[in-house]
């Protein structure tokens, strides 16, 4: 266990509550806690045992600042695997700001962000994919992400990587034996043992690399663009997908002059959803700037809904649009389904696919749009309890385990010697030993938890 002094920080969202709860944890937590909070029983925290509750009464020098719930948890059987205590006091901002400030001025030090999911980490109750997942269910905004997320904390994917990993250390290991020790007689793997292994950790990376869209669409949410020449009503649909007024609609083309951004739960589907300016040429200085932003969005967008106006044929700005959208994940909207047909919807469909009809302004063909969302992000059916990638780190360190494995099945095909296919089963393996954290390093480690909230 890695022996560190106290932090403290209050772990719950500040507003007024019933409950507010200020974790201590490490060297001295119990110490530190006892120097201002007096249990009705007249015991001292520190010499309490673990998983024990203490009511009392917590102090400011002589005067009594609050009735509170001491909790004592003991190494290494706490969250952080150090001793904690966590005080429950009555939820208001002032208490728990003076609470903690009291903490701090008896010897603990303010917690950095993620700093208690990080010491659990350095301590060995959790790797590394396991504390990305603390944050992920924190975060998540509906059931399917918050089952996947809490599948991935309970070691789903930890448990495939170390399996894909056992595979390639046992045959790591044996090349590097029979390079090192050419004298002892070790028998050389054949190409048929190596290839196979090889191929079959390299169709499990694959696999994983797969869910990576549909996890982070269950979980963390995927970037979507509302995208369209002015006056298509693209605000009207932001609005239909939000359930309230988030975006200005009017019959000025030009009205949506900045990105509009929202998220919203599309039955499972967490879509960080991006109304845009109309995207056309235009002399406006303010209006070009959005433009801009509007087809940057567009290019780093996982589902782009591409609208059309069914009242209007198709301009050169639809034309642009279309072009655009080659290559990427796209769903061709035709909006304004009431009004009679000037649009060529034969084009639309022979370039972008079968589009969807809707009224964004009536709100018909909203459920449809759902079904066609989670379709294209592959939500139906997902599997929550299988592991996944739930970030975009995972995601490279896969890539680089396959770009790995890629290199040494090309070796094979090549007939280079078992030292250089080594070589390759060596980066594969390192790959997907910093995804679990066995071999990340300090500034990975770091980055990671630097996103979390505080107090946790």
């Amino acid at each position: 266990m890695t022996d560190l002094s106290a932090i403290a920080a209050i772990s719950t969202p500040l507003g007024t509550g019933g409950v507010g709860i200020i974790r201590i944890s490490g060297k001295n937590s119990a110490e530190i806690a006892d120097k201002i909070f007096v249990a009705a029983s007249g015991r001292k925290l520190a010499q309490s045992k673990g998983y024990r509750a203490h009511f009392g009464r917590i102090f400011d020098g002589e005067t009594p600042v609050d009735e509170v719930v001491c909790l004592v948890f003991r190494a290494p059987h706490s969250y952080t695997g150090e001793d904690v205590v966590e005080i429950n006091c009555h939820g208001g901002i002032f208490l728990m700001k003076k609470i903690l400030r009291l903490i701090l001025q008896n010897g603990a030090q303010p917690a950095a962000p993620g700093e208690f999911t990080k010491r659990a980490f350095l301590n060995g109750k959790l790797d590394l994919s396991e504390a990305e997942s603390v944050m992920t269910l924190i975060s998540a905004q509906g059931e399917q992400g918050a089952n996947a997320a809490f599948n991935q904390l309970e070691g789903k994917l930890s448990k495939k990587i170390e399996s894909i990993n056992s595979s390639l250390l046992g045959l790591a290991a044996h090349i590097a034996a029979w390079v090192d020790y050419p004298d002892d007689e070790i028998e050389e793997l054949s190409e048929n043992e190596l290839r196979n292994t090889i191929v079959n950790a390299d169709l499990e990376i694959c696999k994983l690399l797969s869910t990576f869209d549909s996890g982070m669409a269950v979980t963390s949410g995927v970037e979507a663009a509302i995208v369209g020449k002015p006056n298509v009503g693209k605000s009207t649909l932001m609005n239909l997908l939000t359930g309230y007024d988030r975006s200005i609609v009017t019959e000025i083309e030009g009205t949506t002059r900045d990105v509009v951004e929202e998220t919203v739960n599309l039955n499972g589907c967490i879509l960080r959803i991006s109304d845009t300016a109309g995207i056309r040429e235009t002399g406006d200085l303010v209006e070009k700037i959005g433009v801009e932003k509007s087809r940057k969005k567009l290019e780093r967008a996982a589902i782009v809904f591409a609208v059309f106006d069914q009242s209007k044929p198709l301009s050169d700005e639809d034309f642009e649009l279309i072009k655009d959208c080659r290559g990427k994940n796209v769903m061709p909207i035709i909006n304004k389904s009431d009004l009679d047909i000037q649009l060529d919807i034969g084009i639309i469909s022979e370039k972008l696919g079968q589009p969807l009809y809707i009224s964004a302004k009536s709100g018909d063909g909203y459920d449809e749009l759902c079904d066609r969302v989670a379709d294209l992000m592959r939500i139906k059916n997902f599997d929550t309890t299988s592991a996944m990638l739930v970030n975009e780190r995972q995601r490279q360190c896969c890539e680089k385990a396959e770009l790995a494995l890629k290199d040494a099945q090309n070796a094979l095909d090549l007939g280079l010697t078992p030292d250089v296919i080594g070589v390759c089963v060596d980066d594969a393996i390192a790959a997907l030993l910093e995804l679990t954290g066995q071999r990340a390093s300090e500034a990975v480690v770091d980055e990671v938890f630097r996103q979390f909230c505080v107090g946790k």
